[in-house]
């Protein structure tokens, strides 16, 4: 039997959604050690996934891919323990590659983590989470050939081989509020419509947005300033695609966004299409005391205290 404990992740933001260069997408993000994905597989007859979970058939259709691309047999798939879809963190890249991954542990088969997202249809727009379950970390990528990928269009519409990762590194052990409100954050049709109707971005934003992240994010994070680090994720959120994304959500987000800045947080923001938003700042504790407040009094939801994950996805042989 093979245990595999996939990580969620944070993406911060898509970087070039104009294309002029000829690429599409790039990202930046950094992978979590919660909330986390938790299976336990063992070679079996059919695929067959157990335990509560609304990524079952995900999973199912990730492990069938596998199964027949390289001929083997199938699985047994118990849900130990994942969390939701929707809500900003990755978690369709994790179960599927979760997925995909006991099936070829489990029959002995050798298979990198990028050709098992290019089977199960990964990665696409993103490359944050393929390389989040790989090796974690702070990940950007560096997005894709516009005239293979053929157009605007996120993870889930897109059949696009995974991004080429262009710097991975260990991030420091700050304290990361994560605030997951009791929403959802667009998908399918929606999020397809999202990029038809901004895209592409003008190429000023682009500019603006790889400035900050070159010449600010970039050094911080190699010097270790959570300060500068935190300013840069503020600016990124007022420009390109990003933008776009805080934009649409539910005023709570807004409002709890701007509860944190107020209360002397480094940097606020919110991952991918939201409705998950990230807090940097010295007051973990009292940031997330005055958080959960805000949620209780309005949607509801959770707030947690979580730190980087370096490492990828953990693999036991039991």
């Amino acid at each position: 039997m093979i245990e595999i404990i996939a990580p969620s992740r944070l993406h911060m933001t898509l970087i070039d959604l104009n294309a002029s260069l000829g690429r599409v997408d790039g990202g930046i993000g950094i992978t979590l050690q919660e909330p986390a994905m938790c299976i336990r597989a063992e070679a079996g007859d059919g695929i067959n996934i157990s335990g509560q979970s609304e990524h079952a058939q995900r999973m199912h259709d990730s492990a069938q891919k596998v199964s027949d691309a390289f001929g083997i047999g199938g699985v047994s798939i118990e849900v130990v323990s994942d969390y939701p879809s929707h809500t900003g963190l990755g978690s369709g890249t994790q179960a599927s590659l979760a997925a995909a991954y006991a099936v070829c542990a489990v029959h002995g088969i050798d298979v990198s983590v990028r050709r098992l997202s290019e089977i199960v249809g990964r990665g696409g727009t993103s490359g944050i989470g393929v390389a989040a379950f790989e090796r974690g970390g702070f990940i950007l990528d560096g997005g894709h050939k516009f005239s293979e990928k053929g157009g605007f269009k996120p993870s889930a519409a897109s059949v696009a081989k995974p991004a080429p990762v262009v710097l991975q590194r260990d991030f420091p052990n700050w304290d990361i509020v994560l605030v997951l409100p009791d929403l959802k954050g667009a998908s399918s049709s929606k999020e397809v419509d999202i990029f038809k109707q901004f895209c592409p971005i003008p190429l000023r934003d682009v500019q603006e947005l790889s400035h900050v992240i070159l010449m600010q994010l970039l050094p911080a994070l190699i010097e270790e300033d959570i300060t500068t680090f935190g300013d840069a994720v503020n600016r990124i959120q007022d420009v390109g695609f990003k933008k776009h994304e805080v934009a649409l959500q539910h005023p709570i987000i807004h409002e709890i966004m701007e509860l944190c800045r107020n209360a002397g947080a480094y940097g606020v923001g919110m991952s991918s299409f939201g409705p998950a938003v990230y807090v940097f700042c010295d007051n973990a504790e009292q940031m997330k005391k005055s958080i959960a407040k805000k949620l209780d009094e309005s949607v509801g939801g959770e707030c947690r205290i979580v730190h980087a994950n370096n490492s990828g996805a953990v693999i036991r042989y039991m």
